[in-house]
């Protein structure tokens, strides 16, 4: 009876996967754009800079994920209209989710890329200021194509563990695979709710036990 209503339910749960595979790639790549440059503040000589990187990432690092979606999903629709005087079209849950997933990964993203920073040898900085490179150019030429590689591996596992946390969006009303899956078995008689929510959890298992199997080959190449 379950396979049977999982063949009709299908079409429902893969949409509410590819909410989950757009929380997740938006959410990544915004982390690890915004965690580069809390790293470089972090790293940066200028004290105020450094101490107000510092801050956001204790902060974020203190907070349960779950409240900090919570506030984004109120708080996002208020400072855009008051913004661009606009009021928020779209799907909010959708767009607070990606904004809270950004700010709170980027805590955790700028941690790597600040250790993988430090990993990278003093004296390729002192060699780059001596053939003239500013700081910038140091950072981006460098710098950073180094430390990326050393910490893909760690950058990747990171990306694991936010899809993993996605399923908290059903908490604010996004339909992602989880909410999708246990509407479907909510909603469908027979009792068999308790295997859509096993279903679910055995998709996202499998991806993790795949994708981090993954990272633990791309390590051991990277090592090489």
């Amino acid at each position: 009876m379950f396979f049977d209503d999982l063949a009709i339910a299908w079409p429902q749960l893969w949409q509410g996967f590819q909410e989950t595979l757009k929380v997740v790639v938006a959410a990544a790549i915004g982390g690890i754009f915004l965690g580069t440059i809390l790293a470089l503040l972090r790293l940066s000589p200028i004290k105020p800079l450094s101490w107000i990187a510092k801050f956001y990432v204790n902060m974020f690092r203190s907070i349960p994920l779950l409240l900090v979606l919570m506030w984004f999903y109120f708080a996002v629709p208020f400072i855009y209209t008051g913004i661009t005087g606009q009021f928020l079209q779209g799907d909010i849950a959708f767009k607070s989710s990606v904004v809270a997933f950004m700010l709170f990964e980027a805590a955790y993203f700028s941690e790597i890329v600040r250790a993988g920073i430090q990993s990278i040898s003093r004296g390729q900085t002192f060699a780059a200021y001596a053939l003239g490179m500013t700081y910038g150019q140091t950072m981006r030429l460098v710098i950073l194509p180094q430390a990326f590689r050393k910490m893909l591996p760690l950058l990747l596992q990171q990306t694991i563990i936010l899809f993993q946390d996605s399923t908290l969006v059903a908490a604010i009303g996004l339909t992602d695979l989880f909410r999708a899956a246990y509407v479907r078995g909510t909603n469908t008689a027979g009792g068999i709710l308790p295997s859509y929510i096993i279903f679910a959890g055995l998709v996202y298992f499998a991806i993790s036990l795949v994708a981090t199997y993954g990272v633990k080959k791309l390590h051991a190449r990277l090592r090489v």
